[in-house]
């Protein structure tokens, strides 16, 4: 029998990736492209729709030029994606009408303002799950639809539709005849009631939104529809749909309730499978829908930090700290420890568990006898320290006990930080042997719905462990750390009021 493959197209916030994968999991090609990134206005970001495709296209090419694959080899095509980033587009022509609005913007914060004025944060955080800010898509889209000229008009006369990025590249994909999501998709725009499973007409009412705009619904795992020939030669099932951070979730094999991981990309996500029952957070978190297969659900209680690498990106490129993401490491190991330092980077407000939108970020400590080197450290460590938040605030919701952590990300690869990340937790960090797990959740969960696998027992055998942190800090030395970043958060709390 002909060997098949399942090509991953992973849509992320400043690269484009395309991963084939065989029957095993493994890698066998791979090809990335970076995305531009625009800031028009503080605290706007930005970026091209066309270009986002463009590049998306050129690596699919790429990886199956690279595996010296035929289209035929291919039994489907995973989409993962950047969640939350906005694309409004012409049903008729394809064009986007406005760049896409990435989930890192703060051009809605009024929006967001008038609607907790209008005292409607209840009612949505009831049925979404989500608190009322410009992280989510619903007020991209309302603030497109507010400053396009006749914008307003064409939605209303059913000529504009609107798409997270899985949404846009399907769209593509098929020449325009699939126009769909996903459950993990649809549950952070916003918009979507977690257990009645549909667009909800109240909140779409409110926002002065048509419902025809928006994409049907569907579960994860699902043969959307095919490619366009003229594309890649030939038809392929497009067989999988997921948000990247459930796509991490789900190619780190956290396939039972209580697993968690934890991604470090340019922002930092700490994911929990909650399992099949909706359960609502006490305490800050967000509860969202991990991903679909046939008729079954499974939601996962997330908590979402805004800066994470982006915090070492700052200094490599804003103070010229170090010379590449990897020196970092380098840089860090020459101090024991921060010397006091402490750096709460909320360049973009604090997200969970605290979701305060209005404060900036601050390094505290500072003595004269601080370098760099210190400096280095403690925003590495403010990764750490923003995950241990998150997981208080966990463990505090679903009074379940964590074993471990599974770990993904750019930044999983210094070890530093890892090590740090254990120690912090008292928990053993875990690096899977494949690194690429967002696309290749997606890939899996392509693969299920052509049954190239039969279920998720088979997936989880694939899973390879790489590299264990095991927890060496005293508790002692944790306690105080960890209390020393907590009152350096209470100092950053409201600062910018």
């Amino acid at each position: 029998m002909q060997e098949k493959y399942i090509l991953a197209l992973d849509s992320g916030t400043v690269k484009n990736r395309a991963v084939i994968f065989n029957r095993n999991g493994d890698i066998v090609s791979y090809a990335e492209r970076r995305i531009g990134v625009s800031r028009p206005h503080s605290g706007w970001v930005e970026q091209d729709p066309d270009e986002i495709w463009s590049t998306q296209f050129w690596t699919a090419k790429e990886a199956i030029r690279l595996a010296k694959l035929s289209n035929s080899d291919i039994a489907a095509i995973g989409i993962t994606n950047q969640r939350e980033t906005t694309v409004v587009w012409d049903r008729f022509t394809g064009r986007p009408i406005y760049p896409a609005i990435s989930w890192k913007s703060r051009q809605t914060d009024k929006i967001c303002e008038e609607l907790r004025r209008r005292g409607l944060q209840e009612e949505i955080r009831q049925k979404t799950s989500l608190v009322i800010n410009p992280y989510f898509s619903a007020t991209k889209l309302c603030w497109i639809l507010e400053h396009v000229p006749e914008a307003g008009n064409l939605a209303k006369k059913g000529d504009l539709i609107f798409g997270t990025i899985d949404t846009w590249l399907m769209w593509k994909l098929s020449g325009g005849t699939v126009f769909a999501t996903d459950y993990s998709n649809a549950s952070r725009t916003m918009m979507f009631h977690l257990r009645h499973l549909e667009w909800d007409a109240d909140i779409l009412e409110y926002l002065g939104i048509p419902e025809p705009m928006l994409p049907k619904v569907f579960p994860s795992s699902h043969v959307y529809g095919m490619t366009d020939a003229k594309l890649l030669g030939s038809e392929i099932p497009i067989a999988s749909c997921i948000g990247n951070q459930q796509a991490d979730l789900f190619g780190e094999a956290c396939f039972r309730k209580g697993m968690v991981k934890n991604t470090y990309g340019d922002g930092s996500f700490f994911l929990m499978n909650a399992g099949k029952e909706y359960r609502r957070s006490q305490n800050g978190l967000i509860t969202t829908i991990a991903w679909g297969i046939g008729d079954e659900v499974t939601y996962a209680m997330e908590g979402s930090i805004f800066v994470s690498g982006s915090a070492l990106e700052w200094l490599k490129d804003g103070l010229a700290l170090f010379q590449s993401m990897a020196d970092s490491e380098w840089v860090a190991k020459q101090v024991p420890d921060s010397g006091g330092v402490y750096f709460v980077p909320a360049f973009r407000g604090l997200s969970a568990p605290y979701w305060d939108t209005q404060t900036n970020g601050m390094i505290i400590g500072l003595k004269e006898d601080t370098t760099r080197s210190h400096i280095v450290r403690a925003a590495l460590e403010s990764l750490a320290y923003q995950v241990r938040d998150v997981y208080e605030a966990m463990v505090s919701d679903t009074d379940m006990e964590i074993t471990d952590i599974r770990v993904d990300g750019g930044a999983s690869q210094n070890g530093l930080l890892m090590q740090f990340q254990a120690d912090i937790l008292d928990l053993p960090v875990i690096r899977p042997y494949i690194t690429e797990t967002t696309a290749l959740g997606a890939a899996y969960l392509a693969g299920l719905a052509v049954g190239l696998w039969k279920d998720v027992e088979e997936l989880q055998s694939l899973w390879r462990e790489g590299l264990r942190f095991q927890p060496a800090m005293p508790d002692e030395q944790r306690s105080r750390l960890y209390d020393g970043w907590q009152n350096a958060v209470s100092q950053v709390l409201g600062w910018g009021k």
